[in-house]
């Protein structure tokens, strides 16, 4: 695809200088300079680990006949363009707009964001538009999906540069009409969804996590108001009413306002009247509908889902014979059985989401059921919330195995004990195992006939990573395996 340097940087704030043609044909963008070839536009970006502007002489050696940095080389290269902007990562999200001929304004565009439900709700509704006969795409934590065709998954929230390129090949090359992404606070603080033409909004909840990126709860929770203040007019912001800061969120939004709740006053209702380990019998809308998911924060998640629908058009009485028929999303609440032993797989990793999962499952339990949860926490990520999570799992588990999650850079035992000075040994007992896979096959191993057990962290995740190196890991393979699957 090929474009004028003046088409890739029109309309964009903060342009402060242009050192050179602004009419050449520009044949590629990147911000990685190892990826760079003859002709192409280098941004330099300032990372969190690099400063891309270190690497201008690089993408020049390979080929580079524009740059953009928010300060000039001391030595100019003859021939070479250069533009100067106040803040190149907002000005890769506009170029990255521009160059893909601005793909966003083409779609059903939804953004989904909170701090526990983006996966469930996203994958929900790509696979509800699909049943409903639409072309639809998905760029959430576990894939990118194009109608069917799938891309391994990177990010939460891809770089402007791919998000861009893939909903280009969504309308191009798979006909797509609506797309669901989720929109992590690390991604509206960097500027990595700038520039994009979302149609609506849906706000889940805000609960402790990323503080150690942050700093803190007030910025946390300003970074994701950050993508209701920038809604046009005409389009919707749908947020959780039981969630106690759903107000700040809609502050400043120009969107229409609808909310969603089970506990509070709500434009769309739904309450629970069943749960069983095999679903959920709720009261959605004054309808009674059978849902293949579990818990209640699924229900609400799933609310967010009908009422998304009603909103885009859907009628009631065919949205919820849709959502019915959905499906649960790898990895979170899967369910994995053998002889009355029940494995529950999840991406809790975070002190509300684990109690959340943990409180469903004490209210489903038969008497005589006990509770054996594996838990682990990320190495070099907010350790604050690694003692709560001890307490939260001995509160409401009668058995816990403390173990590695991602360990990163840290030692895995150093997190481990920062997990087990929160725990309360007279309200459960406490087991610390290091290797995760020996944690799992243990838990299952001293599971008797009706018990429970939990793994919590991982989720959908394939690998493990230990210093730098991701190795493969999959908490699913190593129940079905300990099972005989």
């Amino acid at each position: 695809m090929e474009r004028t340097l003046a088409d890739i940087i029109k309309d964009i704030p903060g342009l402060k200088q242009i050192i050179g043609p602004d009419d050449i044909p520009i044949k590629g963008i990147h911000f990685d300079s190892r990826k760079i070839l003859p002709g192409y536009l280098f941004i330099a970006v300032k990372g969190t680990q690099t400063d891309g502007h270190v690497y201008i002489n690089m993408a020049l050696d390979r080929g580079a006949t524009a740059i953009v940095c928010e300060q000039l080389p001391q030595e100019l290269s003859p021939g070479i363009t250069y533009v100067v902007f106040q803040n190149t990562h907002l000005a890769l999200a506009g170029i990255s707009s521009n160059y893909y001929n601005r793909p966003s304004q083409e779609l059903t565009l939804i953004a989904v964001t909170g701090t526990n439900g983006k996966t469930t709700i996203a994958t929900s509704l790509y696979n509800f538009f699909e049943k409903a006969g639409y072309k639809a795409g998905l760029i959430s934590t576990i894939k990118y999906l194009m109608h069917n065709y799938e891309w391994p998954a990177t990010h939460t929230t891809p770089d402007p540069m791919l998000l861009n390129q893939l909903m280009r090949k969504m309308i191009d090359e798979h006909q797509c009409s609506h797309a669901f992404m989720e929109v992590s606070s690390h991604a509206l603080v960097q500027e990595r969804v700038a520039f994009l033409d979302y149609d609506g909004a849906i706000f889940t909840n805000i609960t402790h996590d990323h503080l150690d990126y942050h700093g803190s709860f007030r910025n946390y929770l300003y970074a994701k108001k950050k993508l209701f203040d920038n809604l046009k007019p005409g389009s919707f912001a749908l947020v959780n009413s039981d969630d106690k800061n759903h107000k700040v969120i809609i502050q400043n939004t120009k969107a229409q306002v609808y909310t969603y709740g089970l506990k509070s006053m709500a434009d769309f209702k739904a309450r629970i009247l069943e749960k069983h380990f095999d679903g959920t019998l709720a009261l959605i809308d004054g309808h009674e509908i059978w849902l293949n998911l579990i818990g209640q924060f699924n229900v609400s998640n799933l609310l967010a889902v009908y009422a998304t629908a009603v909103i885009l058009g859907t009628e009631k009485h065919k949205a919820l014979e849709i959502l019915s028929s959905l499906k649960p999303v790898d990895g979170r609440f899967q369910i994995i059985k053998k002889d009355d032993i029940t494995a529950i797989v999840d991406y809790a990793h975070t002190p509300d989401a684990l109690e959340n999962i943990l409180a469903e499952l004490n209210s489903i339990r038969q008497p005589g059921q006990r509770i054996i949860t594996v838990v682990g926490a990320g190495g070099n990520r907010d350790h604050e919330k690694r003692p709560k999570m001890g307490k939260i799992a001995s509160l409401l588990s009668d058995v816990v195995i403390i173990t590695s999650d991602n360990p990163r850079y840290e030692k895995p035992e150093d997190i481990i004990k920062q997990i087990e000075q929160g725990a309360d040994r007279n309200q459960a007992v406490i087991i610390k195992i290091t290797d995760r896979r020996e944690a799992i096959i243990s838990a299952l191993n001293i599971a008797r006939k009706g018990d429970i057990v939990l793994v919590a962290g991982k989720g959908h995740e394939t690998y493990q990573e230990i210093n730098g190196v991701k190795y493969h890991f999959d908490d699913r393979e190593i129940i079905k395996e300990t099972f005989g699957l």
